[in-house]
């Protein structure tokens, strides 16, 4: 048995922040952030809305399209850097709140690439058969945890979910091959120092709390544009397949020059890339899965297309996966 996408979804809150409104908090440009990043606008929670507010509404649609009800999911995968609680789980509130009664539930926190290590964790609990229906979950509340007192990460960040039900299935399609990978001695170019155990926010004077995201962007930019061309071309290989093969290329929203220069890498035009950044900006986690329903909804898949999917985040992790649609 193989772990097949029988449904997929997404969910951006209503509320817009736009670089206009930007320019009005910080000292930068409409310009500005567009020739550097290739975003526009980004979507950020309403008052009161959670990062499980936001997987209920991907988790329903992507439930919806696959033609199951809550009660037929059997494990719950959230990968977030944001949820709702530090204690029970983001998986276990989703699981309360959507009724998802005959399920296990568990976190990943895999920053950028989470909902593509959620993707090979269910796909390797199916072929193991322990599982046959998977809900993975992408979301992230990055403006919980945003300093929009800093222009170089401010413009960058929104919130959004996306979500997929993985099913077992004997049929030759699916997830197809994956690579993922990690370096812990690159953690200080993303991160938040603040707010853990190591650092607990009830031992810290106000002035000295870091309980934003702090990053080098320069860094993580070269980072990047290599680890995700290796780890793309790695499970391309996997597959036996090359970027010849791709029908379309769904990677990180994090930003224009990266995903540029990453096509470039695997010989992939831009044409066969999907890209939403100008509306959604970097959504971490839900990145991947929002762009693959918003290349499902405008007809860019079809059945039994080679879909290629990267992403690369804080840790430093770094992952993709091949699909046969």
């Amino acid at each position: 048995m193989n772990g097949i996408i029988t449904g997929i979804g997404s969910y951006a809150p209503s509320r817009l922040l736009t670089n206009s409104d930007l320019e009005k908090i910080v000292d930068t440009s409409d310009e500005w952030i567009k020739s550097r990043t290739g975003i526009s606008e980004r979507h950020i929670c309403n008052d009161g809305e959670s990062t499980t507010d936001m997987a209920m509404g991907a988790a329903r649609k992507a439930l919806e399209r696959a033609g199951r009800k809550p009660a037929d999911i059997e494990l719950i995968l959230v990968a977030t850097v944001t949820p709702d609680l530090r204690l029970p789980s983001a998986s276990c509130v989703l699981q309360r709140k959507m009724g998802l009664v005959n399920a296990a539930a568990m976190d990943i926190s895999a920053a950028c690439a989470g909902f593509l290590n959620g993707l090979v964790v269910a796909n390797a609990f199916i072929r193991s058969g322990h599982f046959r229906r998977v809900l993975v979950i992408g979301v992230e509340k990055l403006s919980s945890i945003t300093n929009y007192a800093d222009r170089t990460t401010c413009v960058l960040f929104g919130d959004g979910a996306g979500a997929a039900i993985v099913e077992a299935s004997d049929e030759n399609r699916g997830i197809l091959s994956s690579f993922l990978k990690s370096d812990g001695r690159y953690g200080d170019l993303l991160w938040i120092p603040d707010g853990g155990s190591d650092r607990p926010l009830q031992s810290l004077n106000g002035t000295d709390k870091r309980v934003y995201i702090i990053m080098n962007g320069s860094e993580i930019y070269k980072h990047a544009v290599r680890m995700m061309g290796e780890a793309s071309l790695k499970a391309l290989d996997k597959a036996g397949l090359t970027g010849d093969d791709v029908t379309l290329l769904v990677p990180h929203q994090a930003n224009m020059r990266i995903i540029e220069s990453t096509a470039k890498r695997l010989g992939i035009p831009m044409e066969k890339v999907f890209v939403n950044i100008a509306k959604f900006g970097n959504t971490s986690s839900a990145s991947v899965p929002m762009a693959l329903d918003g290349a499902f909804e405008q007809g860019r898949i079809k059945r039994n297309d080679i879909i290629l999917m990267t992403a690369f985040g804080g840790g430093l992790t770094w992952a993709s996966v091949v699909l046969k649609w």
